[in-house]
Protein backbone atom coordinates (compact mmCIF):
# COMPACT_ATOMS: atom_id res chain seq x y z
CA UNK A 1 0.00 0.00 0.00
CA UNK A 2 1.65 3.64 -0.94
CA UNK A 3 0.47 5.39 1.70
CA UNK A 4 1.89 8.54 0.46
CA UNK A 5 0.13 8.51 -2.89
CA UNK A 6 -3.10 7.82 -0.75
CA UNK A 7 -2.56 11.12 1.29
CA UNK A 8 -1.63 12.90 -1.80
CA UNK A 9 -4.83 11.92 -3.30
CA UNK A 10 -6.83 12.57 -0.50
CA UNK A 11 -4.79 16.12 -0.22
CA UNK A 12 -5.68 16.90 -3.69
CA UNK A 13 -9.18 15.71 -3.53
CA UNK A 14 -10.30 17.86 0.06
CA UNK A 15 -8.41 21.06 -1.63
CA UNK A 16 -10.39 20.62 -4.80
CA UNK A 17 -13.54 20.54 -3.07
CA UNK A 18 -12.71 23.08 -0.81
CA UNK A 19 -12.12 25.71 -3.71
CA UNK A 20 -14.78 24.10 -6.70
CA UNK A 21 -18.00 23.71 -4.29
CA UNK A 22 -18.18 27.64 -3.48
CA UNK A 23 -17.42 28.47 -7.37
CA UNK A 24 -20.59 25.88 -7.97
CA UNK A 25 -23.23 27.48 -5.77
CA UNK A 26 -22.56 30.64 -7.72
CA UNK A 27 -22.75 28.75 -10.62
CA UNK A 28 -25.36 26.84 -10.32
CA UNK A 29 -27.53 29.08 -8.40
CA UNK A 30 -27.19 31.50 -11.72
CA UNK A 31 -27.80 28.99 -14.23
CA UNK A 32 -31.17 27.68 -11.96
CA UNK A 33 -32.64 31.22 -11.77
CA UNK A 34 -31.50 33.18 -15.34
CA UNK A 35 -32.93 32.58 -18.58
CA UNK A 36 -30.59 34.32 -21.47
CA UNK A 37 -29.72 33.50 -25.00
CA UNK A 38 -27.02 31.10 -25.16
CA UNK A 39 -27.79 29.43 -21.81
CA UNK A 40 -27.97 25.52 -23.35
CA UNK A 41 -24.05 26.03 -24.98
CA UNK A 42 -22.84 27.27 -21.57
CA UNK A 43 -24.52 24.29 -19.71
CA UNK A 44 -23.15 22.25 -23.20
CA UNK A 45 -19.58 23.69 -22.16
CA UNK A 46 -19.72 22.77 -18.30
CA UNK A 47 -20.87 19.22 -19.59
CA UNK A 48 -17.79 18.60 -21.38
CA UNK A 49 -15.13 16.86 -19.17
CA UNK A 50 -17.82 14.39 -19.01
CA UNK A 51 -17.57 13.20 -22.34
CA UNK A 52 -14.47 14.13 -23.18
CA UNK A 53 -11.93 11.64 -23.36
CA UNK A 54 -9.40 11.92 -20.24
CA UNK A 55 -6.27 12.01 -22.36
CA UNK A 56 -7.92 14.92 -24.39
CA UNK A 57 -8.71 17.08 -21.55
CA UNK A 58 -5.79 16.32 -20.04
CA UNK A 59 -4.16 17.50 -23.61
CA UNK A 60 -5.85 20.36 -23.91
CA UNK A 61 -4.56 21.07 -20.11
CA UNK A 62 -0.63 20.73 -20.69
CA UNK A 63 -1.34 22.74 -23.82
CA UNK A 64 -3.33 25.63 -21.61
CA UNK A 65 -1.18 25.31 -18.97
CA UNK A 66 2.35 24.28 -20.51
CA UNK A 67 5.81 26.63 -20.28
CA UNK A 68 4.61 27.74 -24.28
CA UNK A 69 1.68 29.06 -23.42
CA UNK A 70 0.92 32.62 -21.85
CA UNK A 71 -0.83 31.29 -18.76
CA UNK A 72 1.94 29.08 -17.71
CA UNK A 73 4.98 31.57 -18.86
CA UNK A 74 2.75 34.22 -16.58
CA UNK A 75 2.85 31.78 -13.87
CA UNK A 76 5.98 30.85 -14.00
CA UNK A 77 7.18 34.63 -14.14
CA UNK A 78 5.77 35.51 -11.00
CA UNK A 79 6.10 32.29 -8.61
CA UNK A 80 9.02 30.75 -10.46
CA UNK A 81 7.55 27.29 -11.00
CA UNK A 82 5.52 26.07 -13.48
CA UNK A 83 2.15 24.90 -13.59
CA UNK A 84 2.31 21.11 -15.34
CA UNK A 85 4.25 18.42 -13.28
CA UNK A 86 3.23 19.87 -9.73
CA UNK A 87 0.54 19.82 -7.39
CA UNK A 88 -0.70 23.44 -7.97
CA UNK A 89 -0.86 22.37 -11.65
CA UNK A 90 -3.08 19.04 -10.65
CA UNK A 91 -5.35 21.49 -8.41
CA UNK A 92 -6.57 23.55 -11.43
CA UNK A 93 -6.76 20.87 -13.39
CA UNK A 94 -8.55 18.74 -10.61
CA UNK A 95 -11.15 22.07 -10.76
CA UNK A 96 -11.84 22.48 -14.11
CA UNK A 97 -12.58 18.83 -14.96
CA UNK A 98 -14.85 18.31 -12.24
CA UNK A 99 -16.94 21.62 -12.74
CA UNK A 100 -19.88 19.21 -13.73
CA UNK A 101 -19.65 17.15 -11.00
CA UNK A 102 -19.98 20.01 -8.92
CA UNK A 103 -22.63 22.40 -10.55
CA UNK A 104 -24.96 20.08 -12.03
CA UNK A 105 -26.17 18.38 -8.41
CA UNK A 106 -25.92 22.37 -6.69
CA UNK A 107 -28.18 23.62 -9.80
CA UNK A 108 -30.79 21.23 -9.96
CA UNK A 109 -31.44 21.93 -6.15
CA UNK A 110 -31.54 25.78 -6.65
CA UNK A 111 -34.05 24.52 -9.64
CA UNK A 112 -36.52 23.09 -7.09
CA UNK A 113 -37.11 25.63 -4.70
CA UNK A 114 -40.80 27.23 -5.40
CA UNK A 115 -40.15 30.81 -6.74
CA UNK A 116 -42.90 32.17 -4.26
CA UNK A 117 -40.62 31.26 -1.06
CA UNK A 118 -38.18 33.47 -2.68
CA UNK A 119 -40.74 36.21 -3.34
CA UNK A 120 -42.24 36.04 0.37
CA UNK A 121 -38.27 36.17 1.84
CA UNK A 122 -37.92 38.99 -0.82
CA UNK A 123 -41.32 40.76 0.74
CA UNK A 124 -40.36 40.62 4.01
CA UNK A 125 -37.02 42.48 3.23
CA UNK A 126 -34.42 39.71 3.54
CA UNK A 127 -30.85 41.42 1.37
CA UNK A 128 -30.50 38.76 -1.31
CA UNK A 129 -26.98 37.57 0.80
CA UNK A 130 -29.94 37.11 3.89
CA UNK A 131 -31.83 34.89 1.39
CA UNK A 132 -28.68 32.72 0.07
CA UNK A 133 -27.85 31.76 3.38
CA UNK A 134 -31.25 31.80 5.55
CA UNK A 135 -33.39 30.25 3.23
CA UNK A 136 -31.81 28.74 -0.12
CA UNK A 137 -28.52 27.25 1.07
CA UNK A 138 -30.88 25.00 3.84
CA UNK A 139 -32.74 24.25 1.10
CA UNK A 140 -30.29 22.97 -1.47
CA UNK A 141 -28.15 21.11 1.05
CA UNK A 142 -28.76 17.55 -0.21
CA UNK A 143 -27.39 18.94 -3.67
CA UNK A 144 -24.23 20.56 -2.09
CA UNK A 145 -23.86 17.43 -0.45
CA UNK A 146 -23.89 15.48 -3.22
CA UNK A 147 -21.68 17.27 -5.84
CA UNK A 148 -19.20 17.59 -2.66
CA UNK A 149 -19.13 13.78 -2.74
CA UNK A 150 -19.30 13.24 -6.24
CA UNK A 151 -16.06 15.66 -6.88
CA UNK A 152 -14.07 14.06 -4.11
CA UNK A 153 -14.63 10.58 -5.35
CA UNK A 154 -13.61 11.71 -8.94
CA UNK A 155 -10.55 13.45 -8.11
CA UNK A 156 -9.48 10.20 -5.74
CA UNK A 157 -9.59 8.36 -8.80
CA UNK A 158 -8.69 10.80 -11.61
CA UNK A 159 -6.27 9.19 -13.74
CA UNK A 160 -5.86 10.30 -17.12
CA UNK A 161 -5.54 14.03 -16.46
CA UNK A 162 -3.31 13.50 -14.04
CA UNK A 163 -0.85 11.53 -15.60
CA UNK A 164 -1.38 13.44 -18.68
CA UNK A 165 -0.64 16.82 -16.40
CA UNK A 166 1.09 15.35 -13.32
CA UNK A 167 3.15 12.58 -14.73
CA UNK A 168 4.40 10.31 -11.59
CA UNK A 169 6.91 12.38 -9.49
CA UNK A 170 6.48 10.83 -5.75
CA UNK A 171 5.05 13.16 -3.29
CA UNK A 172 3.88 15.85 -5.75
CA UNK A 173 1.71 14.00 -8.48
CA UNK A 174 1.83 10.57 -8.12
CA UNK A 175 -1.74 10.09 -6.38
CA UNK A 176 -3.47 6.48 -5.86
CA UNK A 177 -4.30 6.12 -9.09
CA UNK A 178 -0.81 6.53 -11.02
CA UNK A 179 0.22 4.47 -7.73
CA UNK A 180 -1.68 1.45 -9.05
CA UNK A 181 -0.89 1.77 -12.49
CA UNK A 182 3.02 1.55 -11.55
CA UNK A 183 2.23 -1.32 -9.25
CA UNK A 184 0.75 -3.27 -12.08
CA UNK A 185 3.53 -2.34 -14.50
CA UNK A 186 5.60 -4.02 -11.59
CA UNK A 187 3.83 -6.98 -11.13
CA UNK A 188 2.68 -6.25 -7.52
CA UNK A 189 -0.94 -7.39 -7.97
CA UNK A 190 -0.92 -7.93 -4.13
CA UNK A 191 0.21 -3.88 -4.14
CA UNK A 192 -2.39 -2.81 -6.88
CA UNK A 193 -4.94 -5.03 -5.46
CA UNK A 194 -5.38 -3.57 -2.15
CA UNK A 195 -5.18 0.00 -3.26
CA UNK A 196 -7.87 -0.63 -6.13
CA UNK A 197 -10.07 -2.41 -2.83
CA UNK A 198 -9.56 0.70 -1.14
CA UNK A 199 -10.61 3.32 -3.92
CA UNK A 200 -13.48 0.15 -4.29
CA UNK A 201 -14.96 0.96 -1.21
CA UNK A 202 -14.40 4.31 -1.28
CA UNK A 203 -16.52 4.66 -4.48
CA UNK A 204 -19.79 2.10 -3.24
CA UNK A 205 -19.75 4.11 -0.26
CA UNK A 206 -20.33 8.12 -2.08
CA UNK A 207 -22.73 6.33 -5.01
CA UNK A 208 -25.01 4.83 -2.02
CA UNK A 209 -24.83 7.93 -0.29
CA UNK A 210 -25.25 10.39 -3.31
CA UNK A 211 -28.03 7.39 -4.35
CA UNK A 212 -29.46 8.51 -1.08
CA UNK A 213 -29.80 12.16 -1.21
CA UNK A 214 -31.04 12.13 -4.60
CA UNK A 215 -34.01 10.19 -3.37
CA UNK A 216 -34.79 12.65 -0.51
CA UNK A 217 -33.91 15.44 -2.82
CA UNK A 218 -36.78 14.22 -5.34
CA UNK A 219 -39.11 13.54 -2.19
CA UNK A 220 -38.85 16.96 -1.31
CA UNK A 221 -39.45 17.96 -4.64
CA UNK A 222 -42.48 15.87 -4.54
CA UNK A 223 -43.87 17.27 -1.65
CA UNK A 224 -43.60 20.66 -2.74
CA UNK A 225 -45.04 20.46 -5.77
CA UNK A 226 -48.37 18.89 -4.08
Amino acid sequence: MDWQALLLSIKLSTVTVLLLIPLALVVGRWLAYKQFKGKSWVEALIMVPLVLPPTVVGYYLLVGMGSQSWLGQWVEQLTGQQLVFNFTGLVIASILVNIPFAVQPIQRAFETIPEDIRDAAACCGMSRLTLFFKVELPMVWPGVLTALVLCFSHVLGEFGVVLMLGGNIAGETKTISIAIYDSVQAFDFDGAGTMSLVLLIFAITALALTTSLSRRLGGQFGHRNR
